[in-house]
């Protein structure tokens, strides 16, 4: 007798993905007005190859992070190429973008959501951390996403 496979369960919330025009001036105003801790140094990413709507693309962002308790706020400009933010600030222009998951097992996720939502809208396997998009918006107008971290460890 074969076993059924559970479906994993969410754990926390770990990330509030915002996205802006200006990722300085993003930071600026949420430290001084939401009094936050200063953000991280900001970054510029690389994200080639990722896949978007299940094709590869050649696109670049810059993020920041700070810690508001349990709760990673991070910041994404996009900087070149089409992705998901640029459509993002185009349809919708800046504010939250999606709620980040951060699981162990990220291909049990994938495919417990793909059954649920359709494919990954989009995905990269970074080496270091792999992350994966679902569409959820259709109700609250929100992305998920689900991060590992674990092949860094």
């Amino acid at each position: 007798m074969q076993q059924q496979q559970s479906e994993p369960k969410l754990p926390p919330v770990y990330q509030l993905g915002y996205v802006v025009k200006d990722i300085e001036k993003a930071c600026r105003y949420y430290e001084s007005v939401f009094g936050t801790d200063p953000f991280c140094d900001i970054m510029d990413v690389d994200m080639s190859g990722a896949m978007l709507r299940g094709k590869p693309i050649e696109t670049k962002i810059r993020v920041a992070m700070v810690n508001s308790g349990d709760v990673q706020i991070e910041l994404i400009q996009p900087l070149e190429g089409e992705n998901l933010y640029t459509e993002f600030l185009e349809t919708r222009g800046e504010g939250i973008h999606h709620l980040g998951y951060m699981v162990e097992d990220i291909a049990a996720f994938k495919a417990a959501y793909t059954k649920k939502l359709g494919e990954p809208i989009y995905y990269h396997d970074m080496g270091v951390m792999e992350f994966a998009y679902f569409d959820a918006s259709e109700v609250g107008g929100l992305m998920i996403e689900f991060l590992d971290f674990t092949k860094s460890l």
